[in-house]
This record gives C-alpha cells, sequence and structure tokens, in this order.
C-alpha cells in the first residue's frame, strides 16, 4: 500500500527547492522549508496559519526569531528565483513587468503606509485610501507572471520611480535579451534612459497627447541639423485592420504604426503604435498609443508584446486575495520584505508546477474526476499538495549530508531514514 507523502510529489519540485536552498546558511534551511510549504498551502499571509498548515518541528517562537533576525538575504532568494526560472525554462526573449498595487490598511502604524490616490476608479472606493504601495518587478512565463521582487514605495510622485529603478538593478543582469513591459505612469524619461542603459529595451503605453516628431531628411545646409520634423498627426497615416490574439481572445484591432522622434527621450528613434480595439457592437474603444524603444520591431509584434503586461494583473489579485498578501504583517519594513519574499517564492513555484505540466503535475490536481480535462490550475496543485504533505513533516525530508530535498525512501514512516543511518 502507497504510504502518504511518497511518490506523488514532483521530482523536480524538489529539484527547485533544492535549488533555492543553496543560498542558506546550513542552519536555516529546515526552517525555511516549513516556512515554504506552509506558505504554499495556505491562503492567509499570516505565519501563524502558514505554520498550521504544516507539521512543524519547532517552536512556533523560532519562526517569528527567523524572519526577524535570522542571517539570510530576501535580495539573496530573490536572485535565486530568478536563476530558477532561467534555469528550468526557456524564453526567446524575457519580458519584465514592472507594476504597482494597493493593500489597504486601517493602522497608521503599519509599515510604508500613507495615504494614496487609486487610479483605478472602482466603484464604493474613496478617492483616497490609507495603504502601503507595492511596486512588483515580474517575469513572463508563457502565459503567467511569475514575481521576482516586491518592494514598498515611498510616499511622493518620485517614490514609485526611484523604487522600481532600484527594483531593475537588482535583477536586469539576469535575463538577456530582455524587455520591461510598463504603463503610463512608469513611461518617463528618466526612467527609460537608466533602463536602456541597463541593456534592456522598453514598450509601454504612453498618453495621447505625447509630443512625437516625424525624422527630419538630412539636407546639406550648413549649422546642425534639424533634431525634429513635423509634429506628427495619426489621422493622417494610413490604418491597418488586423485579427490578433490579444488578452486571451481573437480581438478585431485596428493600428497605425510608424517611427518618430520622442521629445521626452531627447530625440530617441522609437516606434510608435496607434491602436484601437473593435467591440462586439462594431463601435471602437478609445485609441492608446504605445512606444517601444525597439524600432525593429512592427506594430503586431508590439500590441502581442505588451499584451503580456496584463498577466500582472491576474497575479496581483490572486497574491492579495489567495496566497493572503493583503493580511501579511509585520512590524518593520525589513522584516516584512523578507516574509513577503518567502511568499512570493511559495506562489511564484505553484505557477511553475502548473507550466511544467507532465504527468506528475496532473495526478497531483486530479482531485475532481467529473473535471476531467479542465486546465490544470494552482488552486488544484495546492490542495493535491495539502493532502499529500498533511500527515509528512517536511523538515526531515532535507539531508543535510547531501544538501538535497526530498521523500526520504519508502520503508517507514519520516525519520525512519535518520535512524537507519544512526544505526548502520
Amino acid at each position: 500500500m502507497e504510504k502518504p507523502g511518497y511518490g506523488r510529489i514532483p521530482s523536480f519540485l524538489c529539484d527547485w527547492i533544492t535549488y533555492l536552498c543553496q543560498v542558506f546558511p546550513a542552519r536555516s534551511i529546515k526552517t525555511f522549508i516549513e516556512l515554504l510549504f506552509g506558505s504554499m498551502l495556505s491562503s492567509s499571509g499570516f505565519v501563524c496559519q502558514a505554520l498550521l498548515h504544516i507539521q512543524y518541528g519547532r517552536d512556533w517562537t523560532a519562526y517569528y526569531k527567523w524572519i526577524e533576525r535570522g542571517r539570510w538575504s530576501w535580495l539573496a532568494l530573490a536572485k535565486q528565483m530568478a536563476g530558477l526560472v532561467i534555469r528550468w525554462f526557456d524564453e526567446p526573449v524575457w519580458h519584465l513587468i514592472i507594476d504597482d498595487t494597493f493593500v489597504l490598511r486601517a493602522s497608521k502604524k503599519a509599515p510604508g503606509v500613507a495615504m494614496h490616490h487609486p487610479h483605478g476608479n472602482k466603484v464604493n472606493q474613496p478617492d483616497y485610501v490609507r495603504a502601503q504601495c507595492w511596486v512588483a518587478l515580474a517575469v513572463t512565463v508563457g502565459h503567467q507572471a511569475i514575481p521576482l521582487l516586491m518592494r514598498l514605495a515611498g510616499t511622493g510622485n518620485h517614490g514609485k520611480l526611484a523604487t522600481a529603478h532600484s527594483l531593475l538593478r537588482v535583477m536586469a543582469g539576469y535575463f538577456r535579451p530582455a524587455r520591461l513591459l510598463v504603463d503610463c505612469w512608469y513611461m518617463r524619461g528618466w526612467l527609460i534612459e537608466q533602463v536602456l542603459a541597463m541593456g534592456l529595451e522598453v514598450i509601454g503605453q504612453v498618453r495621447i497627447d505625447t509630443a512625437l516628431f516625424e525624422v527630419p531628411a538630412p539636407t546639406r545646409k550648413r549649422g546642425r541639423p534639424r533634431k525634429y520634423g513635423e509634429r506628427i498627426v495619426f489621422d493622417r497615416w494610413p490604418e491597418q485592420r488586423l485579427w490578433l490574439r490579444l488578452y486571451g481572445q481573437e480581438q478585431g484591432v485596428r493600428i497605425r504604426s510608424g517611427m518618430a522622434a520622442a521629445r521626452f527621450l531627447h530625440g530617441r528613434l522609437v516606434r510608435w503604435v496607434w491602436t484601437q480595439f473593435e467591440r462586439e457592437d462594431g463601435r471602437l474603444t478609445q485609441p492608446r498609443l504605445i512606444l517601444s524603444t525597439e524600432t525593429g520591431l512592427s506594430g503586431e509584434q508590439i500590441l502581442a508584446a505588451y499584451a503580456k503586461r496584463w498577466s500582472i494583473e491576474p497575479m496581483f489579485n490572486q497574491l492579495k486575495n489567495g496566497w493572503g498578501m493583503k493580511q501579511s504583517w509585520q512590524q518593520t519594513r525589513q522584516v516584512l520584505a523578507r516574509w513577503v519574499q518567502v511568499e512570493l517564492v511559495a506562489y511564484g513555484l505553484m505557477q511553475l508546477l502548473t507550466l511544467q505540466g507532465g504527468e506528475e503535475v496532473r495526478r497531483l490536481a486530479d482531485l475532481c474526476p467529473w473535471r476531467s480535462g479542465q486546465p490544470v490550475t494552482a488552486g488544484l496543485v495546492r490542495l493535491g499538495l495539502a493532502r499529500i504533505l498533511g500527515p509528512v513533516n517536511v523538515r526531515q525530508w532535507w539531508d543535510a549530508k547531501s544538501r538535497k530535498f526530498g521523500p526520504p525512501e519508502a520503508v517507514g514512516p519520516p525519520g525512519r531514514r535518520a535512524e537507519m543511518r544512526k544505526a548502520a
């Protein structure tokens, strides 16, 4: 009879955890594994709730002390997660996404809390809310956004731009070739110049009244050559009507595209795309203007690349509502950043499991026979892991001698391997 917890955990999940543990001191690895699995199985962001989903092997205060004063780096963990994505997954061009989200707070003592204006204009929400503003850096793998790093932004308009720059300085060197996808808020000349200096290309939406000029024709006149030509009037450019698969469905799109010199980038040449989507009733949506510093791309390629940016929105929704980020609470910014990074890794691993696929993941998520043929989701994978790991002490799955994570031999209950080695 198959023992619970044996033979059903995907082998590559054990390899991933072994790879992540390389950045931790030997004394911290088992504690990290327990909290990681607790975050993977729990839908709440509280540390105590994560511990209740596993069979933890130490006193509960030890886990809080490890988060607060443990000798480990959350930035090193984020870099290791980036290395895991690059090592086990392959993308011809990596697409990085920068965006921000609010986590509402009632307490004025929460780290990084301030009054913010939510630009989403949601129904029944005041114009200003007390919240923590998190700036996130994610990478797209397939159709999913995998979070790499999140940091609390400072107050003021410049706070989010400076925070985004600091995140990119940490992660930009790991992905080559790569493009950065941003919305209007982060399409600022100062930030784009910094990103281009890092070796990344930028694709982002800008205001429709952004000053773009035609490239002037060369002349033989004396003096400095003209930097800008005539200002571009988009209605004068020929329009194309295309059918493209964007945002998960086939859509009719009308685009105009061309080259321009952008004034806010001090005359740098960019490829612009003026686009409108066709609604089901035949009407057109409001026009959008997208710029790309990679001028060799066509209008269709720019739209397809920029559509990947939307994957970060469901990522925020799942992190806050499905993985409990809106309940994550610590008393200082540093400790909160540490705990949130563990949650990001837990969420990222669950998404990578669904992207990796295979028979092991399918059997893990095969909980409902009446849902045969349905897509394997991270929620189903989490339920499958919770059913397997409930009676298992994952702390004993780490072999300190070989520095590998995995289930012990199926010869007895967890811990039997250590007893056999001691007896031998």
